[in-house]
């Protein structure tokens, strides 16, 4: 879409993941937030926004998001659980002013809502793993299916009539295509599709699998966009992140 231009009736997201901050690095994001308050009307960050998941990194990454001046939504992604802070990372971006999106926190904004959770893994189809033989099978399975019921709840609770849904981990096989077919499993799982497809969802997007594939669709036909820098950086390397009409 021509960046300058946009529906009057419609919204426009920016969406993009895996910044993965460090605590001493020495780029700024400033000025793709400034080039993204120009052009949408709000910023989806897709998870994976720290490094090691340390609170120093959500810090700088809050301070440099005051150069965005449209609202912002996000969800943490695994990067971000590393060192057992995710809960003070989450402090952190919401004194930012950063909405993180949660089964109980949702955003509207001009009559679309959003709503997000992390994800988790479990794979994709009849290749999703199912809760069979050892306690740690069983618990890893849990944790698929748990996260698709938070999603669930948070989509239950908007009343718009436009929705954006926000994840780190896949919903979705066609848009981790370019990652080894191994890993496949730990990169997404079909469950979030299948709770996305239970409502009227309007867009997708997540990040995590950094070789994937930019777009794709769930069974009911519902766009899902893979973007994660690493990604958007070859799909639009003037303006590396995803930007939506909804």
């Amino acid at each position: 879409m021509n960046e300058a231009e946009a529906r009057p009736d419609s919204l426009r997201v920016a969406a993009i993941g895996d910044l993965h901050v460090h605590q001493s690095g020495r780029e700024t994001l400033e000025p793709l937030f400034d080039k993204i308050s120009q052009n949408a009307d709000v910023l989806a960050l897709c998870g994976d926004l720290t490094h090691l998941g340390l609170p120093q990194e959500a810090e700088r990454l809050a301070d440099e998001l005051r150069s965005c001046r449209v609202p912002v939504v996000a969800v943490l992604g695994n990067h971000d659980y590393q060192s057992g802070q995710a809960d003070e990372i989450k402090k952190i971006l919401r004194n930012g002013k950063v909405v993180v999106l949660e089964e109980t926190e949702t955003f509207t904004l001009k009559g679309v809502g959003f709503a997000g959770t992390k994800g988790f893994g479990g794979g994709f189809d009849r290749h999703m793993l199912a809760p069979f033989g050892e306690d740690e099978i069983k618990h890893f399975v849990t944790e698929a299916v748990n996260e698709s019921l938070r999603l669930e709840v948070a989509l239950n609770s908007l009343r718009t009539e436009k929705v954006v849904v926000v994840l780190h981990y896949a919903p979705i096989a066609a848009t981790v295509m370019g990652e080894p077919p191994e890993i496949f499993p730990f990169l997404g799982s079909s469950r979030l599709a299948e709770t996305i497809d239970h409502f009227d969802v309007n867009t997708v997007f997540h990040g995590h699998a950094h070789h994937g594939t930019y777009e794709g669709k769930t069974m009911k036909g519902t766009p899902v966009y893979n973007c994660c820098m690493q990604i958007m950086e070859k799909v639009r390397p003037e303006a590396p992140y995803a930007l939506i009409e909804v």
